[in-house]
């Protein structure tokens, strides 16, 4: 079984990560008071414990990464997090992201397409403390219209286009942050969704590279 022990080395080390975050531009406080409140190594795998603090993604299984710190804390940043607010996660990964949004107080609905990763995320640590966090297992191209309409939406994959089901579960003023393109690199976007008739306001950022965002479900 596992420990969990958030010590005052790894306390330590996030400090200096968020003083490189600062640096880097991020100046919303919310979110670099959440990512100095929430132990990343408990997200990895303990091999990389010694090194869980660096500003770089990491490899979490089946093909899979765990951002790199920036690049969680930029489309954050981007989404504007309000408390109370409903947000679509694309892509549950290892779970840091949801949680970072669910400890900004945000209603957070996950979905992960990799069954072996949603299977993990059943005995996730962090489950009682963020009982405003739920996982679903299935296609993230299809959202989860049930629970819908969602204040923000959030894609954590490289997407080829914008999914369409996505733009309907979006609320009129609400914004959805995504990684547009096929290839290497994707422009980081934020849409906001202007009316029902499905206009839509475009902002892009800078570039970042993701792993793709595939159709379907994996068992």
């Amino acid at each position: 079984m596992r420990s969990y022990e958030d010590t005052y080395r790894h306390k330590g080390l996030r400090k200096q990560l968020i003083t490189t975050l600062k640096a880097k531009g991020i100046t919303d406080d919310r979110v670099l008071d959440a990512i100095n409140n929430l132990p990343r190594h408990f997200f990895l795998d303990t091999a990389f414990d010694q090194i869980a603090y660096e500003d770089r993604a990491f490899p979490i299984g089946e093909g899979q990464t765990i951002s790199q710190p920036y690049t969680v804390a930029y489309q954050t940043q981007l989404l504007d997090i309000q408390p109370r607010e409903k947000v679509l996660e694309i892509g549950t990964g290892s779970a840091y992201q949801a949680s970072i949004l669910a400890e900004m107080g945000a209603y957070v609905y996950t979905i992960e397409r990799q069954k072996k990763l949603y299977d993990a995320n059943k005995t996730f640590v962090f489950r009682s403390k963020y009982p405003n966090l739920k996982f679903f297992y299935g296609d993230g191209f299809e959202g989860l219209p049930t629970y819908g309409p969602f204040d923000k939406i959030l894609i954590t994959a490289a997407a080829p286009y914008v999914p369409v089901p996505l733009k309907a579960q979006l609320r009129v003023g609400g914004k959805m942050v995504i990684p547009l393109d096929e290839g290497g690199v994707q422009r980081m976007l934020r849409l906001t969704k202007e009316n029902d008739e499905g206009s839509f306001g475009e902002e892009a950022f800078d570039q970042f590279s993701f792993v793709p965002m595939l159709t379907g479900k994996k068992g």
